[in-house]
């Protein structure tokens, strides 16, 4: 009975924290935004980012669409320091990581 409490317990724990936002955008990567690659054409490179969240916790995955918005979070968060306004995504999400080209457009 109690190994079952127990369970229940952490089961109950990691699902409040697989639906948590734990990435939050700064205040400078508010205008920043995520963009196609055609969209950039004529904006200027202002480098790239490798960013990264957990994307199991307690061993239970979190979900594809929470991952990426947290990534893109992280994203725009350090296109912000490099003094970019747009970010693009160039790789898959692996293992809870992804790669962004960052650029300075002009809206």
């Amino acid at each position: 009975m109690a190994s079952s409490m127990r369970l229940a317990g952490s089961f109950l724990l990691a699902a409040s924290l697989l639906s948590c936002a734990w990435v939050k955008p700064t205040p400078s990567a508010k205008d920043v935004r995520v963009a196609s690659a055609v969209e950039v054409a004529g904006c200027k490179a202002a480098g790239s980012t490798q960013v990264s969240v957990l994307d199991k916790v307690a061993g239970v995955r979190r979900g594809y669409t929470k991952v990426s918005e947290e990534l893109e979070t992280l994203a725009r968060n350090s296109a912000a320091q490099l003094g970019g306004n747009t970010v693009v995504p160039t790789s898959e999400i692996v293992d809870g990581t992804q790669t962004f080209d960052v650029y300075q457009c002009k809206r």
